[in-house]
């Protein structure tokens, strides 16, 4: 833990500092979360470094939707508003639906297209850079622009037409 947690607690920064303000959550207690959660999967053999970090940002984004779901849950749905995604990618939402919105986008986008779905979650929720993500994935730069392109903007389709 102490080789990483830097950079999990960097990730967990990046996460909150998309969250809602008053969120109760604190990057800490979602490094802490997240790392509990990992330890307690014995099935995974971590490939190396970048790997672990690639789960441990799909695992804080796991809670932090958990947390948007339970905050939403009264409303059913009601005042759900879409969430435009840019070429930034920057989702805030004052009430959480957009996380969550963008959570059943990806989960769409990882039915057809599960590599793409990768790139998008290494890259915003993990914060990691192209080279990064070439190398945890073990294909080209250029694979990962094209796969990063294609990802934005099946997802702006899709969170577009309320997926």
């Amino acid at each position: 833990m102490p080789l990483v947690h830097d950079e999990l607690r960097r990730l967990a920064h990046a996460y909150m500092a998309r969250e809602r303000q008053g969120h109760t959550l604190q990057a800490t207690a979602l490094v802490n979360e997240a790392y509990l959660r990992l330890i307690d999967i014995r099935a995974i053999s971590w490939q190396n470094r970048a790997h672990f970090l690639a789960m441990s940002a799909r695992m804080m984004r796991r809670i932090l939707v958990d947390s948007a779901r339970a905050r939403g849950n009264g409303k059913r749905g009601g005042g759900a508003e879409k969430v435009p995604l840019d070429d930034a990618m920057l989702v805030t939402s004052e009430s959480g639906h957009g996380l969550a919105a963008l959570d059943e986008a990806l989960k769409a986008l990882e039915a057809v297209h599960p590599r793409k779905s990768q790139v998008i979650e290494m890259r915003f929720f993990g914060g990691m850079t192209i080279e990064e993500t070439a190398t945890a994935l073990d294909i080209s730069v250029e694979t990962v622009n094209r796969d990063w392109r294609f990802a934005k903007l099946w997802l702006l389709r899709e969170l577009e037409t309320g997926a």
